[in-house]
C-alpha cells in the first residue's frame, strides 16, 4: 500500500508460498513475503524496512502526502507497532490457527487479542485515526492485522463492542490504495513473461 501511495514503479512477482521460486529463496532465505530487491542488489525482507525505503524515495514530497511520517517515528507510534507485532500477533495466530495452539481455546486467544483492540478503540475515540486526524504509517502497519482478526469470524467482529474500530477498518478496506494493492496477477514461475510491471 505504501509503495502504491508513494507512486514508486516496481516489478512485481506474484508467488505461491507453497511453491517458492528459487530466485526468491536466493534473495532471502527467510522464505517469507514481502521481499524487495533493489537495483543495487540490496535486499529488504521486512515490511517496516520496505516502508522506510519507500518514504525515503519521496522524502522531499512528504508535505504532499496524507500519511504523516512523524507519526510513525513518534514514541507512541513505535509502542503501538511493538504491541501489534508482539502480543497481538501472537494472540491473533492463536485465534486464527487455534488448532495449532490447543493449550487455549479459540475464545481465550480471542480474548487476549481483544486487549489490543480495546486500546485501539480508545485511541479512535480521541482521533479519527490512531494517532491523529490523518491516517499515518501506524494505521497502515496495523491495518492488515486487524483485517486478519476481523475475518476469522466476521459476524462476531461486526457485532462486537468496537464500532470505531469497525469503521476504521472499513475505511481502509474501501480505500483505493488497499484495493490496488490487492489486485491479482499471474503467478511468477521464473520466466520473464510472468513478471508484472506496474507503476501505480
Amino acid at each position: 500500500m505504501v509503495i502504491n501511495y508513494c507512486g514508486i514503479p516496481v516489478e512485481l512477482r506474484e508467488v505461491l508460498l507453497s511453491n517458492k521460486p528459487k530466485d526468491m529463496l536466493a534473495a532471502s532465505l527467510k522464505g517469507t513475503v514481502p521481499v524487495l530487491v533493489l537495483p543495487s542488489g540490496t535486499v529488504l525482507d521486512e515490511s517496516l524496512d520496505i516502508i522506510r525505503w519507500a518514504f525515503d524515495q519521496v522524502s522531499s514530497d512528504l508535505n504532499k502526502l496524507d500519511f504523516r511520517l512523524c507519526d510513525y517515528i513518534s514514541q507512541s507510534g513505535t509502542n503501538l507497532i511493538e504491541l501489534n507485532d508482539g502480543m497481538f500477533k501472537r494472540a491473533l495466530d492463536g485465534y486464527k490457527y487455534w488448532q495449532r495452539f490447543p493449550e487455549k481455546s479459540q475464545q481465550q486467544h480471542r480474548s487476549e487479542a481483544e486487549q489490543f483492540l480495546k486500546q485501539l478503540e480508545a485511541l479512535l475515540g480521541v482521533h479519527q485515526f490512531l494517532l491523529s486526524e490523518h491516517p499515518s504509517l501506524v494505521d497502515i502497519v496495523i491495518f492488515p492485522f486487524i483485517r486478519q482478526f476481523a475475518f476469522v469470524d466476521k459476524d462476531w467482529f461486526d457485532q462486537s463492542c468496537y464500532p470505531l474500530l469497525q469503521n476504521w477498518l472499513q475505511h481502509f478496506l474501501e480505500s483505493k490504495f488497499f484495493l490496488s494493492a490487492m489486485a491479482k496477477y499471474p503467478v511468477w514461475d521464473g520466466s520473464k513473461d510472468t513478471r508484472n510491471y506496474i507503476n501505480l
